[in-house]
């Protein structure tokens, strides 16, 4: 499959999952292509594609400020909102910073968080029991299991 093709097909099969896909879902499809595209970014700086490097790291940073950080809903579990705010402000500074200064390290934090977040997304799953609005359950065991990851780790360390 030539590039276009294959970018044409990436596109529909996005879209495909966007469409058909539930809430929990979608926060997955966020973090995927957030990921994806710090990666992306990566690759196209080793290869000194500085524009199109910036342009991967804009399409990261607008995916984790106007999709995963405003998924967040401060109404439900405040304190815990407010944490998971704070952590997608921090890897929005180190987007900047591995875009601003060409910092791999910056970049592989950023990715490494949103990995973090991921796999513990993963973990919550949508129950029939006592849920948000949204149908996914939060309890005091998710918080921990979200808290107690290397991403929450360092929004404390950075915190301190």
């Amino acid at each position: 499959m030539d590039g276009f093709g294959a970018k044409a097909y990436s596109k529909l099969s996005l879209e495909t999952d966007v469409l058909n896909a539930d809430p929990h879902r979608l926060v997955l499809v966020l973090f995927d292509g957030a990921i994806g595209a710090i990666h992306r970014a990566k690759g196209l700086l080793a290869q000194r594609r500085i524009a199109e490097k910036c342009e991967a790291l804009l399409q990261a940073m607008r995916i984790v400020d106007a999709g995963l950080s405003a998924a967040v809903d401060p109404s439900f579990a405040p304190q815990f909102a407010g944490r998971l705010t704070a952590l997608y402000k921090y890897i929005l500074m180190r987007l900047a910073r591995g875009n601003s200064h060409n910092d791999v390290r910056a970049l592989d934090e950023a990715a490494a968080l949103l990995v973090d977040l991921r796999e513990a997304w993963v973990r919550i799953r949508p129950s029939a029991g006592a849920t948000q609005g949204n149908g996914v359950q939060v309890s005091d065991s998710v918080t921990r299991i979200v808290t107690a990851t290397p991403a929450a780790r360092a929004l404390r360390a950075y915190r301190a």
